[in-house]
């Protein structure tokens, strides 16, 4: 089903029209799935119904979660609606409304125990990054050189969520670690230049600056430990390094940091980086710029986290006791 030429075709729709690696994986997934389901039946043959039911089956018997449900409402739409141009119009299916949740926060000393438990520079400045600069995991190592701004303690976010660019802070104690960082990914480039190889590039970059992968400023700031295919040329080339391995080290640091009362993972980092700016007084729009968020109201979820969302009100036993 893979290799099929209706499969190819999808997948040369989806980057004609610039969606990202990870969308395309997931809508391919989808509708590889949509597919089986209705028993290797074409989807030119198959429309609102058989999409309703399987959402409905998603929903009732595989019990999957309200945005993975999405997920797979998305990817059949896309398929429908832009690649065999069949609108599949109004579905009457509603998803379960998901109840509000409140991010998990760690406080300051519990941020600086768990990066205090690892050892290795590279690992400690990754972390670091994700609570100084509020950023999620795949826009911290898809970091390249030259989107560090040491001068200004500025970082530029390249193609994050939404395929948008920003700008986020950089903390000035980070300077020593990321110059070290720097140093020993110019070692690498060097090393994969003498063989002809050099960093995963963008688009069609390669092509139109052949010498670009001998350039510093394109190389990432935490690469791969191994060359791999390029996914679209096939190239033998370096990637950044995969989000398992900041995981997995996390995963040891948290326990060796003995917070048992806490779900943490890379995104608890990003919840607490805006949490604390606004416990310090920060204006909630600046927080929304710097996360990159497209509407305050996902921001607002961090008041519920401090309670400024009940403007001061106390509780009035404090009256009386």
């Amino acid at each position: 089903m893979s290799s099929s030429p209706f499969m190819n075709h999808l997948r040369s729709e989806l980057r004609i029209r610039g969606y990202s690696m990870k969308t395309e994986k997931s809508y391919l997934y989808w509708i590889r799935y949509f597919i089986r389901f209705n028993k290797l039946k074409h989807p030119k043959q198959m429309g609102a119904n058989e999409v309703r039911a399987f959402l409905s089956f998603l929903a009732t018997e595989q019990h999957v979660a309200i945005n993975t449900q999405k997920s797979a409402l998305n990817a059949l739409a896309f398929l429908y609606n832009k690649v065999l141009e069949q609108p599949l119009g109004d579905l009457g299916f509603q998803h379960a409304k998901q109840g509000r949740r409140l991010p998990s926060v760690l406080s300051a000393p519990e941020v600086k125990s768990i990066i205090d438990q690892i050892e290795s520079e590279r690992d400690r400045l990754i972390l670091a990054l994700l609570y100084g600069s509020g950023l999620r995991i795949s826009e911290c190592l898809r970091i390249r050189i030259q989107d560090v701004n040491l001068e200004q303690g500025s970082l530029v976010v390249r193609c994050s969520k939404g395929n948008k660019d920003r700008t986020t802070i950089l903390s000035q104690k980070l300077e020593g670690l990321i110059s070290k960082q720097i140093e020993t990914v110019k070692l690498i480039q060097q090393q994969d230049n003498d063989r002809g190889y050099g960093p995963s590039l963008p688009f069609a970059l390669s092509k139109k600056y052949p010498n670009a992968f001998r350039q510093l400023s394109w190389m990432y700031l935490f690469p791969s430990t191994t060359l791999s295919p390029h996914p679209l040329t096939g190239e033998l080339c370096r990637h950044h390094l995969h989000d398992s391995v900041p995981r997995k080290i996390l995963k040891k640091a948290v326990q060796l940091a003995n917070i048992p009362t806490k779900r943490v993972n890379c995104h608890t980092f990003r919840h607490s980086f805006a949490t604390h700016l606004l416990m310090t007084g920060r204006d909630i729009r600046t927080v929304q710029e710097l996360l990159g968020h497209s509407d305050v109201s996902t921001t607002q979820i961090y008041t519920h986290v401090i309670g400024q969302h009940f403007a001061g009100t106390n509780s009035p036993l404090d009256n009386i006791i």
